[in-house]
């Protein structure tokens, strides 16, 4: 079997553990009127599914430097097909808050383990690898909305954790199965310490934290509440809303794709600063914007910015650090950039619901990421950020 047919699995998976990630964002509205409180409120249930998915990125990294890279990647489809389980019985906001936590560590562990190792599949292509992997990633956040409503028409929004359960036991099964039968590359044998990867590879490290995490943070806020935003502020029904943020996901589809091979042929730092400060400018604006048509254009170019940000830093990180090091120093940076952003909307969930409004926040959070990315730009231009690439 060839190593495409192993990356089709892979990406079946990545496809599974992330609308076990996403899910919960379009779930607010459905699950607020069931447990009657706000939307808001929530934004505790999808910061959980976002810590979950922050926690065992470390503890993957550790566990790569001892396992193959499928045995932990089919682990993760394990634990997702558990999970899921546990959460289809939720009956209360402890329960799903605890189910969506649970959830997020499967996706967590994934993503340290298959992007490595999609890397090093496909060594003199990783920007488009990744790009076409996160694709099929970024698919299932346009399905989700698009599910949930459908769910919705034949049964009560836990049916959908069933459906994530049974389809992820089937996926870990084809994986276990296509792993088996290719040669896989031995990139990575000699990747034996994080702590040994975090002392050489710490400056790469923190630049990568650095790109991600105001970024990261305000995309988390406003995709997970968006939702809610839109018929707070812009006086959209819960409906259009999941359409809108149907619309934001769908424009990430072609954003990994063209962003990761562009990746391949631009130099990392502009190309990332670029999309950084685009995004927070394009946030800034749909603050502005009314109208439904205006709403639509805004979450298309929120969404396609947004996105282009992971191929565009994944292939900087992966591409950057040595084989020896490569699963170690990815954990190290994946778990702390996640640390930050998983605690977008909860922070501006709680600011709302303790009578702040959505606009100030979105604004003051978009201003700030403009003026850090003309640091960064101004610490690049004088050569005090790596440039990246082997």
């Amino acid at each position: 079997m060839s190593r495409r047919e192993l990356f089709g699995s892979l990406c079946v998976l990545v496809f599974l553990v992330n609308l076990a990630r996403v899910v919960f964002a379009p779930l607010l509205q459905p699950a607020a009127a069931d447990f009657g409180v706000s939307a808001a409120s929530l934004g505790v249930v999808t910061s959980a599914a976002w810590l979950g998915s922050a926690a065992p990125r470390l503890p993957t990294g550790l566990l790569l430097t001892r396992f193959q890279r499928h045995h932990v990647i089919a682990a993760t489809g394990s634990i997702l097909v558990a999970t899921a389980g546990l959460t289809a019985f939720a009956d209360s906001v402890l329960h799903l808050t605890v189910g969506a936590f649970l959830m997020g560590l499967a996706s967590g562990s994934y993503f340290i383990a298959a992007n490595p190792l999609v890397s090093e599949l496909f060594p003199d292509n990783v920007g488009t690898a990744l790009g076409v992997h996160g694709t099929a990633s970024q698919i299932a956040a346009v399905v989700a909305p698009l599910a949930l409503t459908g769910i919705l028409l034949v049964g009560s929004w836990q049916l959908t954790f069933v459906v994530i359960a049974a389809v992820a036991a089937v996926g870990t099964a084809g994986l276990v199965w296509a792993a088996r039968k290719t040669a896989l590359p031995e990139a990575g044998t000699d990747d034996r310490s994080l702590l040994a990867a975090g002392r050489a590879q710490w400056p790469i490290i923190l630049t990568g934290i650095a790109f991600i995490g105001g970024a990261g943070f305000l995309w988390n806020a406003l995709f997970n509440l968006y939702g809610d935003y839109l018929a707070v502020v812009k006086g959209i029904d819960p409906a259009t809303g999941r359409l809108l943020l149907s619309a934001m996901f769908g424009a990430g589809v072609p954003a990994f794709f063209v962003t990761g091979w562009l990746a391949d042929r631009v130099a990392y730092v502009p190309l990332i600063l670029g999309i950084i400060g685009g995004f927070a400018v394009s946030v800034l604006a749909l603050t502005f914007v009314e109208g439904l048509v205006a709403l639509l254009a805004l979450s298309l170019l929120v969404g396609y910015i947004a996105h282009s940000l992971f191929p565009a830093l994944d292939t900087y990180m992966l591409d950057s650090l040595p084989d020896r090091h490569r699963a170690s120093a990815y954990a190290l940076y994946s778990a702390s950039m996640m640390l930050v952003q998983a605690l977008g909307s909860g922070t501006v969930g709680t600011a709302v619901s303790r009578g702040a409004s959505y606009t100030r926040s979105f604004r003051l959070l978009a201003v700030g990421l403009c003026a850090f990315v003309a640091l960064l730009a101004v610490l690049y231009q004088r050569g005090r950020l790596p440039a990246g690439g082997r």
